[in-house]
């Protein structure tokens, strides 16, 4: 056995390799076509330096980084070749590709920047926050009261865009010595104010439901991925009533790690194929988009597992149901909304289509919702986290330009014998 696994890691980094190169030649050969940002102007840059298997990290903040690009120019700064070729095709803003440390180096060195978004903790973030003379923001991929967002990883960047209470009492619990006065941004979710796309289908009387589980997890307190053990007996459920339309959204990640998992993965999708072909007016959806909009908005309720679509479905202010861990190892926190969560327990799955009328329909579940979104999101009008995110990076944008000022104004004092006041 443990031949077998040296010989599949090796295959896999063989193939790796492979697809990087592949990648490098494609980006040699539209090198020159590439919308690079002119010198001296990106004045807010995203860093991304995963590879595109993770580029739904960064797709969730093309809607809110249009928009910011309206008032002050941003870019995104790419490493690798498989995320700079989806980047290439679909950013809304310029992008920039910085393989190695010498181009991040020929870029920073080139534009005004005032401050750096991380929409994660990849390792290379770290190649980056070595630039003094901007603010590092971790902005983060979602909300979650998962381990991840407590991470002491956060006080390795200035400050830290959150979305409200719930996150801010988190963070407290969890880290010492941390300034969550000055550091600690309250931001709302400014992605709930941007949907993105139209449903492919007509509202028809059918009640719509989306399944948005999470991936199977690559360590025992992660393991909240619910397909193999929730997915297939809730998708039968679903496609069996006549009244429901499903859309099945499954985590990219989905089945990379065990075998089994991608086996109820795959049965769910035939599922799927099988029931359109039996009621071809079903309408039943498996979606691979690229981009989260109207699947959360459009949904009359959703089923998610223990991860951020929770609260990306929580923002919109609509139904919701969470699935139950199986594994007793899988490290659920229930001091926040987990712990008033309208839970569906993996013995629960082929009774999804009740619990899914109950939770439409029951007054104090609604007023439990209420609650929970406020705590989470604070003013969920409108417009109003994109007016606070935007706030918050042009107000950090004018204190790097005032520390800037006042450290050339020393400079120059230093240097012609004056004495700076």
């Amino acid at each position: 056995m443990p031949l077998k696994r040296d010989l599949e890691l090796a295959r896999g980094l063989a193939v790796r390799a492979w697809k990087s190169r592949r990648q490098r030649r494609r980006l040699d050969r539209i090198g020159d076509a590439v919308r690079q940002p002119e010198p001296g102007t990106v004045r807010v840059a995203v860093y991304f330096a995963d590879t595109a298997v993770n580029m739904y990290q960064i797709r969730q903040w093309y809607a809110p980084l249009a928009h910011l690009a309206e008032t002050v120019p941003v870019a995104i700064v790419a490493r690798s070749p498989g995320a700079m070729l989806a980047l290439l095709e679909e950013s809304p803003v310029p992008v920039v590709y910085a393989r190695q440390v010498v181009d991040l180096e020929e870029f920073v060195e080139s534009q005004p920047l005032a401050m750096t978004l991380y929409v994660n903790q990849n390792a290379k973030n770290f190649q980056m926050m070595r630039y003094g003379r901007m603010w590092h923001v971790f902005v983060n991929h979602g909300e979650s009261d998962k381990m991840y967002m407590t991470t002491n990883q956060f006080k390795a960047y200035d400050y830290a865009f959150i979305a409200g209470d719930a996150a801010r009492a988190r963070l407290e619990a969890v880290l010492w010595d941390y300034d969550l006065d000055r550091r600690a941004v309250p931001i709302g979710r400014p992605q709930a104010d941007h949907a993105s796309g139209t449903p492919p289908f007509e509202p028809d009387g059918r009640i719509v439901v989306l399944y948005a589980p999470t991936w199977e997890g690559d360590r025992p307190a992660a393991t909240y991925g619910s397909i193999a053990t929730h997915g297939v007996r809730l998708a039968e459920a679903l496609l069996a009533s006549g009244r429901h339309r499903l859309v099945y959204r499954p985590h990219p990640r989905s089945g990379v790690v065990d075998r089994d998992y991608r086996r109820a993965h795959e049965a769910v999708v035939a599922a799927i194929e099988a029931a359109n072909a039996a009621t071809p007016g079903a309408g039943h959806i498996y979606d691979t988009s690229p981009q989260l909009g109207w699947q959360l908005t459009t949904a009359d309720v959703a089923v998610t597992d223990v991860s951020a679509m929770i609260y990306d479905r929580l923002a919109t202010g609509r139904p919701l149901l969470v699935t139950r861990p199986a594994s007793a190892e899988a490290d659920v926190d229930e001091r926040g909304y987990l712990g008033a969560a309208e839970w569906l327990e993996a013995a629960e799955a082929g009774d999804v289509v009740d619990l899914v009328d109950r939770v439409r329909d029951d007054p104090e579940a609604r007023r439990r919702l209420e609650h929970w979104v406020r705590r989470y999101f604070g003013d969920t009008t409108p417009g109003a986290a994109t007016r606070r995110f935007e706030e918050a990076v042009l107000q950090l944008v004018e204190r790097r330009d005032d520390f800037a000022r006042r450290a050339d104004a020393s400079d120059t004092g230093a240097s012609d014998g004056t004495t700076p006041s």
